[in-house]
This record gives structure tokens, C-alpha cells and sequence, in this order.
């Protein structure tokens, strides 16, 4: 088990910049803003000897009764609960302020010892800057600056010092790959209760506020027996209606969410509009070619008429996901959660499905017999045989003759002929063509050499008289 490190302080003193620097990444969104971290970031650190997780917390507003501060402040505390060891962070250059006493009180009562890491000491003397802050009773201060890694690598190693080093781990077998589960959709729609209830414990911050999520949260869980990944994301509004510089970066990171992802759960708001926006989302997945699987979220609170539009309005505005696999759940009162995450199975397993060649070739053979491609101009395309080219998603690379003029609805009708055969539901399908080159082509485009046209006057020359055309008094 790791020990583990959990980031503790105002809002705005640090805390991120820190965890970016213990493990070496940018996962945690960082700027000059207060309470832009809102739930708990694992991470994995790696500065220092020895292994360890590192946790970003949002600022700590102990006074706050209620609102997203309040919800912010329960998840610190449960970061706290988990800590063996917290890094108590304060502002250097803004000196010891009446929070930060109120919060070193609560820090006394937890049970893991605490480090006081003043930061933003760049440039300033690192006794006079850490003078202050020694009336928390929390033990020497230790001067650092997260943001040019000053005094950063002796806070890990203080921290660590009291664990012992770990043990060598026997060789294993690589474990078998788990699917990672992006959770995404507009604000608003209920991601982070879908992935709470998935869960079963409030782990991000579920609040009747949008854009309450601005990070992309890992969360790693185990349902059935089998791993998973769950990434909740921040909601994607259209592009018009993002300003603020923190919102653009939230977006950065759900977009990078679905590349990093295997399988992508579209969330719905069944209560709303089926809108444009979740159109171009779904897009974006289909082109980023990862399996899909749509929740039509709040579903519980429709009646019948409701619901007939909304199926209506699926149909019309989503009709580019007939792959996918759609659900109608209630997020908050965990309903149709179990046949969702049947379907995540379904989709990773055929994004991830290996394609015999043998039985792909006589799978489109089979297909060009019962109709065959359109011809076009002189000539008909001719498709010869098929093989997989990749996987997430699947790649079926077809070989032959006049492939260009293959039309676009003759593909549909090939990608839905294999996706029956394979039982390729719940991720997108790619059909690639490779015409065969031919040799003489270029020697046909380009003019030919004087030598080769004395080459070729010989060898004409020999032919006439080896058949004695070019002999005079021939015809006589």
C-alpha cells in the first residue's frame, strides 16, 4: 500500500502547481484564479525514493455552511480521512492570515502528521518568509516554491521519511487491460451523479450548479469482479458561449479525455432539449473513433407522452449513432445502471475484437455476390479480399481493382454487413481501400529518353528484317 500525501489550503496558495510538480504532469488545471479545483486528484508522485500518491484538494473554507465551498471543504476532509501524511500549504508572500489558523486548528485534531510547506518564497529569504508561520505550532516551516520546484524534492523526501522503503515486487504477468470510461455531455446533464452512483460514494462534487466540474477526474473502481476507469469531465457548452479562459481549459481537458478514453458514455438530459450541441459531442466522438454508449439521463421524472418525443427527437437528430447502444436511466436514483455498464462491456469488447482474415474475406465476397458495387464509367471496382487494420476502432482494410470509384453508400452497406457478421456493436467501424499499384504506370506518364527511342527504332528495324519486310522486290 503507498503512502499517500494529501494537499491541504487556502484557495489560490498553490496546491496544483504542487501536485503538477510532485508528479511531474499536468493533470491538475492550474490558474491564477480561487477555487478553480473543486474535487480530489490522485495522482502519482514521482519525486523523491520512494513510491507514493499525491492528492490536489480544493482551497479549504472552513467557515462555509453550505454552497459548492461547502461541498468542496466535505471532500477535503474525506482527503484528509484517507491521508497518511498532509501537506499543510500557505502563501509566503501573503503571510499568515486568520484561515490559515482556523484550518491548522482542524489539521491538530487529524490523525497523520502534518507538514507546513510555506510557499511562493522565490527570490525572498527563506527564514524570513517562513518567521511568521511558526505560531501554527505545526512544527518547523519549510520554505518551498511549486512553481520553479525550490525546496520541493526535501518536502517529499520529509514527508517519506518516516515509511520504510518498499519491497521488491515479485515479477507478475502484465495485467489484462481494463476499459477507461470518459463520462460526457453538456453541463448540467448529471455526469457526476451518474458516475457517484456508479461508485457508490460521493466521490466528485454533484451540485445544482453548471459547470461545477472543471477538471477531468480518474477515478479508478471495481464492479463485478472487473476494473474500470471512470473519467468525469466538465460540460461542454457551444463554442459561442465560452469566455472565460477556465472553461476553454476544462473543454481541452474532456477533449483529451475522449482521446484517452476506450469507450464514451454520452449523458442525455431527458428534462431538456435534445440539442445541436449534443449532435456536434457525438460527432466528435464518432470521429475520434471510440466506442459509444448514450444514457438518456433523468428519465424517472417523464411521463409517456415525454418520453415518446424525446425517442422521437433521438431518432431524427442522433440517427449517426445507429451503432450505439442508448439507455434511459436516472442517475440520482441509480436506475438502469447495471445494463449500461453491460453495454460498456459489449462496445470495449468489439472496439477491441480481433477480425480473422479468412473470415473477412469470405464475409465481403459473400456481400459483392448478394450486391454488387455500382459501376462507374468503363469499369466496375472489384473487391478481391480484406484484412484488419487496427483495432479502437476496428480498421477492415479492403484490397483491389478501381476502388476509387467505390461510392459512399456501397461502404455503409459494407460497414453494416460486418458489423453484423462481427457483432460490432457500440463502436464505430472504419473501411479503408488499397488499390493495387501498377508498375508501368509512371513509365506511361513520362516521355521517353532519346536512347529508348533508339532502343525502340532497333528493335523495329530487326523485326522488319527478320520477316524480310524490309527487303526490296519483296512483294514481287
Amino acid at each position: 500500500m503507498l503512502p499517500t500525501l494529501v494537499l491541504v489550503g487556502r484557495p489560490n496558495v498553490g496546491k496544483s502547481t504542487l501536485f503538477n510538480r510532485l508528479t511531474q504532469s499536468r493533470a491538475a488545471l492550474v490558474h491564477d484564479l480561487p477555487g478553480l479545483t473543486r474535487d480530489r486528484h490522485y495522482g502519482r508522485g514521482r519525486m523523491g525514493d520512494k513510491p507514493y500518491l499525491v492528492v490536489d484538494t480544493g482551497g479549504l473554507e472552513p467557515v462555509v455552511r453550505e454552497g459548492i465551498l461547502h461541498e468542496m471543504a466535505r471532500q477535503t476532509q474525506q482527503a484528509i480521512d484517507e491521508a497518511d501524511v498532509v501537506v499543510f500549504l500557505v502563501d509566503g508572500r501573503q503571510g499568515l492570515t486568520p484561515q490559515d489558523r482556523v484550518i491548522a486548528e482542524r489539521l491538530r485534531r487529524a490523525h497523520c502528521p502534518v507538514l507546513l510547506a510555506v510557499n511562493k518564497t522565490e527570490g525572498m529569504n527563506p527564514a524570513v518568509a517562513a518567521a511568521e508561520f511558526h505560531e501554527l505550532g505545526l512544527g518547523e516551516p519549510l520554505a518551498i516554491s511549486a512553481a520553479h520546484g525550490e525546496g520541493v524534492r526535501a518536502l517529499a523526501e520529509e514527508a517519506l521519511a518516516p515509511f520504510p522503503p518498499p519491497a521488491p515486487e515479485p515479477e507478475a504477468e502484465t495485467a489484462a487491460a481494463h476499459p477507461k470510461i470518459a463520462i460526457v455531455g453538456r453541463p448540467n446533464v448529471g455526469k457526476s451523479t451518474l458516475v457517484n452512483s456508479l461508485l457508490g460514494e460521493e466521490r466528485v462534487i454533484a451540485f445544482d450548479e453548471p459547470g461545477t466540474t472543471r477538471d477531468a477526474i480518474h477515478v479508478d473502481f471495481e464492479r463485478s469482479g472487473r476494473a474500470y476507469t471512470l473519467i468525469d469531465t466538465a460540460g461542454v457548452r457551444r463554442r459561442g458561449k465560452v469566455f472565460e479562459a477556465v472553461e476553454k481549459f476544462s473543454v481541452v481537458k474532456t477533449l483529451q479525455a475522449i482521446d484517452e478514453a476506450n469507450v464514451c458514455i454520452l449523458v442525455l438530459d431527458a428534462q431538456g432539449e435534445i440539442s445541436e450541441q449534443d449532435a456536434h459531442l457525438a460527432g466528435h466522438i464518432l470521429e475520434t473513433g471510440r466506442a459509444l454508449v448514450v444514457a438518456v439521463n433523468k428519465w424517472d421524472g417523464l411521463d409517456d407522452y415525454r418520453r415518446d418525443v424525446i425517442k422521437r427527437e433521438l431518432a431524427r437528430k442522433l440517427q449517426f449513432l445507429s451503432f450505439a447502444r442508448f439507455h434511459y436511466i436516472s442517475a440520482l436514483r441509480g436506475q438502469g445502471l447495471a445494463p449500461l455498464l453491460k453495454d460498456v462491456d459489449a462496445a470495449y469488447a468489439a472496439a477491441f475484437a480481433k477480425l480473422s482474415t479468412p473470415r473477412l474475406t469470405r464475409t465481403l465476397l459473400a456481400a459483392t455476390a448478394r450486391h454488387a458495387p455500382p459501376k462507374t464509367g468503363l469499369f466496375r471496382p472489384k473487391l478481391r479480399y480484406a484484412h484488419q487494420g487496427g483495432r479502437n476502432p476496428p480498421v477492415i482494410v479492403i484490397h483491389g481493382n478501381a476502388l476509387g470509384n467505390v461510392q459512399n453508400d456501397y461502404r455503409r452497406y459494407l460497414e453494416n454487413t460486418f458489423r453484423l457478421a462481427f457483432d460490432l456493436s457500440g463502436t464505430p467501424l472504419r473501411i479503408e481501400f488499397h488499390e493495387g499499384h501498377n508498375p508501368y504506370e509512371e513509365k506511361k506518364s513520362r516521355p521517353l529518353s532519346e536512347g529508348e527511342k533508339n532502343r525502340i527504332r532497333r528493335e523495329k528495324r530487326f523485326r522488319r528484317r527478320a520477316y524480310g519486310a524490309d527487303t526490296k522486290g519483296a512483294k514481287a
